[in-house]
């Protein structure tokens, strides 16, 4: 049987591969356990300091999720389909939401739904000039359930959001970069080697500065600035007095570059 997610680490960087390119990387029960423990497998690990994300295949970065498994969780009742469909894909979006290490989802296909979530969910975007966006729930007569009413209005602000969450239309690349969905768009052989450029210069610095402003800033975002000021100073305090913080100022003044510990 083959593994549905796919996990490769070199130089540093941890490449997940959501791998079932023959029902467009749909997003089945197994595969989001899986890639849970993926990033539990190397989130502890001074061997990975910045994690990809894509799909396998030509097609599809993720079509969203896989409607025949959901569908018989949603004839059992309400209790069941939350508890097996709606907080397993909460909880693997904001699992990779929160993430210590950088994740940067490499979107070379399709990306609707649940694929779509993934890609709001994470930290920074590359995608394919090939990738297609949508959120398509609506046509199911459901909204999105992975956090797509929540993270597309906070990135794209809520009218843009609406529009996309209520028709469900499929939208480009170059209307996923102008809302802020993706960083980068790029010629499709070259989207891995773009991931893997932007993951070094991120890589590059100290794992605890890495991760204090991912934390900053995804606390920071749902708080008033003065709480999130607050988090931002917690994060400088707690690495005070850090051998990172001490190099990195050491480097500075000696005009030579950081040699950080794992680096």
């Amino acid at each position: 049987m083959t593994a549905p997610i796919l996990l490769e680490i070199d130089d540093g960087i941890a490449l997940i591969t959501l791998n079932r390119p023959e029902r467009l990387n749909a997003l089945s029960f197994e595969l989001i356990d899986r890639l849970m423990a993926a990033l539990d497998r190397i989130e502890g690990g001074a061997n990975v300091r910045a994690v990809i994300l894509t799909g396998a295949g030509e097609r599809a970065f993720s079509a969203g999720a896989d409607i025949d498994e959901f569908s018989q969780s949603v004839r059992q009742g309400p209790a069941i389909a939350v508890r097996d469909f709606v907080r397993r894909g909460q909880a693997m979006t904001a699992r990779l939401e929160a993430f210590k290490k950088p994740v940067i989802a490499a979107v070379n296909g399709l990306a609707y739904g649940g694929g779509c979530e993934i890609t709001e969910a994470v930290h920074l975007a590359i995608a394919s000039e090939r990738a297609l966006f949508a959120k398509p729930e609506i046509k199911l007569g459901m909204p999105p359930t992975f956090g797509g009413t929540q993270r597309l209005p906070r990135l794209a602000g809520r009218k843009r959001g609406l529009e996309l969450l209520l028709t469900g239309d499929p939208f480009t690349p170059a209307h996923a970069r102008e809302i802020g969905l993706v960083n980068k768009i790029v010629p499709h052989e070259q989207l891995l080697p773009a991931a893997r450029e932007l993951a070094g210069r991120i890589a590059r610095h100290s794992p605890g500065s890495v991760a204090s402003v991912i934390t900053a800033v995804t606390r920071g975002l749902n708080m008033p600035i003065g709480e999130g000021l607050l988090v931002e100073s917690e994060q400088f305090a707690a690495l005070v007095g850090s051998r990172d913080l001490a190099e990195g100022l050491a480097a500075w003044k000696e005009r030579r570059d950081a040699n950080y510990v794992g680096a």
